[in-house]
């Protein structure tokens, strides 16, 4: 979709292609993690982030749509609240959990990597709250201006 620019998406609670931890699992509080974007390019209007797992049995599965991040946050705190509208204007869509926010990982067997897939758009999105991937996507099209990925990766201890 965009192109990479040099914008990157890190987290304070895991690196790159490591371990998440469970508290931010089905295993423990299941809170999303911190998260923080640098080097976007200048014509960001607003951000959006998908969070899916590849991996899951029934294919792609959504953990986590939210949009409408105005281009001056870029960071996401810890533990963002499960409303569909937040304090910053930022707007959060249906999972397939078929709920509102942040669903951790929680996989049936073996590891799964978690894609934590941030957009850089040229505009704010014309979606409400609410919105499926799929929607998300759709309206993203050729507003993209830069996409950052980070992936961690979860297996359940049993």
């Amino acid at each position: 979709m965009g192109e990479n620019i040099g914008m990157d998406l890190t987290s304070k609670a895991f690196d790159n292609g490591g371990s998440i931890p469970p508290k931010y699992t089905c295993d423990a509080e299941n809170v999303s993690p911190p998260l923080a974007c640098r080097g976007a390019p200048d014509k960001t209007k607003s951000f959006a982030l998908v969070v899916h797992d590849p991996d899951a049995p029934n294919g792609d599965w959504v953990h986590w749509v939210i949009y409408h991040l105005p281009a001056s946050h870029t960071e996401l705190s810890e533990n963002i609240p499960a409303n569909e509208t937040l304090s910053n204007g930022g707007m959060q869509g249906r999972n397939d959990f078929k709920k509102i926010g942040y669903g951790g990982p929680c996989p049936p067997s073996g590891t799964h990597h978690y894609h934590f897939q941030l957009y850089a758009l040229d505009s704010t999105l014309p979606l409400h709250a609410g919105a499926t991937r799929q929607e998300l996507e759709k309206a993203m099209h050729g507003h993209v201006v830069a996409e950052a990925l980070l992936i961690g990766t979860y297996q359940r201890r049993k």
